[in-house]
């Protein structure tokens, strides 16, 4: 049957900068390997679904895109009946995709229900070049495995020595040893040096390193790590940083070094580093040697590692646990957003994952992935590659967009912040709401005894954890004393003295400050910092913090709030208009670059008063601007400060994904200005915003979060563990009670794409870095 829509619609092969969605659903979990395939949009590559969920056909009814690209994938039974082929030469080589699957496409009009010739000379390039593209995990993948690296002026000016040929191979050894492996190349001059030893049990005497410092000589190449491709680990010694030179074949043709007859025969320092981070490894088998028992079924869905991305998984897991988290993001019964791209949108993705998780559609063994080499007959499932979320999540984050580990608590943070500000119509809610809570805290003058109460919201608290080594023991490590979680609470609601001068009485002896909890959150999260410095670097240690199973009290850290004996301080006197005054060091910055002072001071105020090189962006974007040379003029000052914000004004930046009182208030901050509110809210990520128009008449003002109820019972729910020497490094996994086959409750490790019912308990608590604990009644 001929389609009209095949002669009617412009198609292009997708650009390097496009990103692919042909592995998996923008919109559900559904990929390449379900029965049915997946359906790659020709016009604008979005992936959808062809199976129940039919979001490929959601998608044609939105975007009034007919044509698709079905891909399925299908494991290939390899039969190995003769051996491998013997290998003449150490070279480190990946299983293709094309080793493992076989691929089968279709293209086909969703509008006419007829497939089409995909040889066709219109087809042919744009099949071929959605198949070839880079999909958007494997643009993910590829950060992973290659951090983000730079070139440097000790490079960019390389002076190189009078050229020879080096001895490579099998010849090459060390000039100051034997070595004949992990050998840094001299570019400079061509001094054959060993590298520092390495984790793995890489031998090396550091005389790469004393060549570099006697020389002078900054920059080497690691020789075993070149390949054809013109990737290389190259080191500046100057720096101390790994680098990354564009004129690599030049520098090697300059000592007789032919790239395209390299091999790659040793790993580089990044697959090392992340090796090395895999190896901190949580157990996996029980006490007497068996493998953990998996786990599948609904809320029992592993998340694949994406690369240093264990710190979201645990993350993820232990807040898709919660109830609030459950109901938000989990309604299948709701549809989902009609948007012009899914994989850019927060509420789609998050929905998405909420499905994957807790629908146990996913959860099934796969013949792939297996416990060990020693007991290939216990599967695990394959896990999702929440890959799409990861982005948006680390989207314009210094840290968090790159493929590096990260401090799990602080991504925890991140994503409270983007979840508050993102959109949540009625009926649904917040569902970070339940973190929330009040902490009040108490001065008193030492003179006086007059008092002051100042009340603060917050989403978490941090305890830091008593240390205190044990003895040391031959053959084992430094070894702490452990602590309960009652003497870190008590610790954290400590009264202290302060030195501060009394504004009634005028001593100076000082206040004793005390916090306690005005309210209590559903669901408490508590981040225990275990951390020691040595020679002058912080360092994480592990302290066995003791938590029970059992439900606990925390009456006693309630505040009483204001008592009649007590006499309060007399409030701060406070400007009506108070002067915006601009950071002095950013302002002196800014004036040396020849800006004037009004331009300076606009600047600095529309961009968080902060960053000389923010304020001065914003300078660069706003010279025509017809006022620029006018003083400044604080829109929230004096009559500006009540001004009801346009509404029309707050609905255009809500569709830009800012919630209502953001949008208040950032509109209320620059005088209506909706381009200066924009700017205003990307430098201001923390404020909640202005709740004024929303508190309702009946309430009056806004509700106070959390509940001051007694009793206040709480219970362990689920803990992220981390092992290593630094929150930046090591290994992050997650411990979460679960209801499985019986009435009582048992500890679940989600170990990445792993989930096992857990082994030894109180082990994992010496590891723990976050807890959430949930109020129970």
């Amino acid at each position: 049957m001929a389609c009209q829509h095949l002669d009617s619609i412009s198609l292009r092969p997708p650009t390097p900068a496009q990103s692919v969605y042909r592995e998996d659903c923008t919109q559900c979990f559904d990929s390449i390997d379900e029965p049915e395939g997946l359906n790659v949009c020709l016009q604008c590559f979005n992936g959808g679904c062809v199976g129940v969920r039919a979001h490929s056909h959601l998608h044609h009814a939105t975007r009034n895109h007919p044509l698709a690209l079905n891909i399925r994938r299908t494991r290939k039974r390899v039969v190995k009946d003769e051996p491998p082929a013997k290998m003449t030469k150490l070279a480190i080589a990946a299983e293709t995709e094309a080793d493992r699957y076989d691929i089968t496409t279709s293209v086909r009009c969703l509008e006419c229900l007829a497939e089409l010739d995909k040889t066709s000379a219109k087809l042919a390039p744009i099949v071929d070049g959605i198949l070839k593209a880079n999909t958007f995990s494997r643009q993910e993948e590829v950060k992973a495995w290659e951090q983000e690296l730079t070139s440097c002026e000790h490079i960019l000016l390389l002076q190189q020595h009078e050229s020879r040929k080096i001895q490579s191979g099998d010849l090459g050894h060390c000039s100051k040893c034997d070595l004949k492996e992990n050998l840094w190349l001299c570019l400079e001059c061509g001094n054959l040096g060993c590298g520092r030893a390495q984790f793995g049990g890489v031998g090396g005497n550091s005389h790469g390193l004393a060549h570099a410092t006697e020389s002078k000589h900054a920059v080497a190449v690691k020789l075993g790590s070149i390949t054809p491709e013109s990737s290389a680990d190259v080191y500046c010694y100057q720096c101390d940083e790994e680098r990354v030179d564009s004129d690599l074949a030049a520098h090697l043709a300059h000592w007789g070094i032919i790239l395209s007859d390299q091999v790659k025969t040793e790993k580089s320092l990044t697959e090392m580093q992340i090796e090395q981070n895999l190896r901190w490894e949580f157990s996996m088998t029980t006490e007497d040697g068996k493998e953990l028992k998996p786990l599948f079924g609904p809320g029992l869905t592993g998340l694949k590692n994406l690369g240093n991305s264990c710190y979201l998984a645990s993350i993820l897991q232990c807040l898709y646990d919660l109830p609030a988290f459950q109901s938000r993001y989990n309604i299948p019964e709701v549809d989902l957003p009609i948007v012009d791209d899914p994989a850019q949108d927060l509420e789609t993705q998050l929905r998405k994952l909420g499905d994957g998780l807790l629908s146990g559609r996913y959860s099934k063994p796969d013949s792939d992935v297996i416990a060990s080499e020693d007991s290939p007959e216990i599967p695990h499932q394959r896990g999702l590659a929440p890959s799409m979320l990861k982005h948006l999540i680390g989207r314009g984050h210094a840290e968090f967009s790159t493929m590096r580990q990260q401090d799990a608590f602080e991504l925890l943070q991140h994503l409270v912040k983007l979840i508050t500000r993102s959109q949540h119509p009625a009926p649904l809610t917040d569902p970070t709401q339940l973190f929330r809570f009040v902490l009040e805290q108490r001065l008193q003058c030492l003179s006086c005894k007059k008092v002051r109460y100042t009340s603060t919201e917050q989403d978490s608290i941090f305890i830091d954890v008593p240390l205190e080594k044990l003895p040391a023991v031959e053959g084992e490590g430094d070894r702490y004393k452990p602590v309960t979680l009652k003497q870190c609470l008590d610790n954290f609601t400590a009264q202290e003295v302060v030195e501060l001068t009394c504004a009634s009485c005028g001593s100076k002896d000082g206040f004793t400050k005390r916090s306690l909890f005005k309210t209590f959150p559903t669901t408490l999260v508590v981040n225990a910092r275990k951390m020691t410095v040595e020679n002058w670097v912080p360092r994480k240690v592990d302290v066995p913090v003791l938590v029970g199973d059992e439900p606990f009290l925390l009456d006693e850290y309630l505040s009483s709030g204001l008592q009649p004996s007590e006499e309060p301080l007399p409030e701060e006197e406070t400007a009506a208009a108070p002067a915006f005054v601009p950071n002095e060091a950013a302002l002196e910055g800014l004036m040396a670059m020849g800006f004037p002072r009004n331009r300076c001071e606009k600047a600095l105020h529309a961009t968080g008063n902060s960053d000389a090189n923010a304020a001065m962006e914003w300078l660069f974007g706003h010279m025509e601007d017809p006022d620029i040379d006018e003083p400044l003029v604080i829109a929230s000052a004096a009559a500006g400060g009540n001004a009801e914000a346009d509404p029309e004004k707050i609905e255009m930046l809500g569709a830009m994904g800012f919630g209502a009182p953001q949008a208040r208030k950032a509109l209320k901050e620059t005088g209506g200005d909706i381009e200066r509110a924009v700017e205003w809210l990307f430098s201001h990520p923390d404020d909640q915003g202005d709740f004024g128009e929303e508190a309702g008449s009946s309430e009056g003002e806004k509700k106070e979060a959390g509940s001051s109820d007694l009793p206040a019972q709480f219970q362990l729910q689920s803990i992220v563990c981390h092992k290593g020497t630094s929150i930046h490094t090591g290994h992050y996994v997650a411990f979460i009670r679960k209801l499985l086959d019986t009435t009582v409750p048992k500890w679940v490790l989600f170990n990445d794409e792993k989930v096992v019912e857990a082994g030894d308990v109180e082990e994992m608590k010496k590891t723990a870095y976050v807890y959430f604990f949930n109020r129970v009644n």
